[in-house]
């Protein structure tokens, strides 16, 4: 599962420019013609090195929201959240 982010300065919901650092292990699947599926891959350990807003380039004002913070029935609108 993924880490959702919201903006406090602008509001951005969608939009985040993520830096992560990831260790792997999977299968490389070479066909005969040489090219190379990936399959079964597992992550052992991955860590955000930082976030910033695409919409207005911050990072400091970005947070991660919490489980209780998601609203499924929330909706992005320009820049706000509506409940639909």
């Amino acid at each position: 599962m993924s880490t959702r982010y919201r903006c406090a300065a602008c509001g951005n919901l969608t939009r985040f420019d993520v830096t992560r650092q990831r260790r792997t292990r999977a299968f490389h699947h070479y066909t005969v013609g040489g090219e190379l599926r990936i399959e079964d891959e597992v992550v052992l350990h991955e860590l955000v090195e930082d976030v910033s807003c695409r919409w207005c380039g911050t990072g400091s004002s970005v947070e991660a929201l919490d489980d209780h913070e998601i609203g499924h029935d929330t909706v992005e609108a320009g820049g706000r959240t509506e409940s639909s």
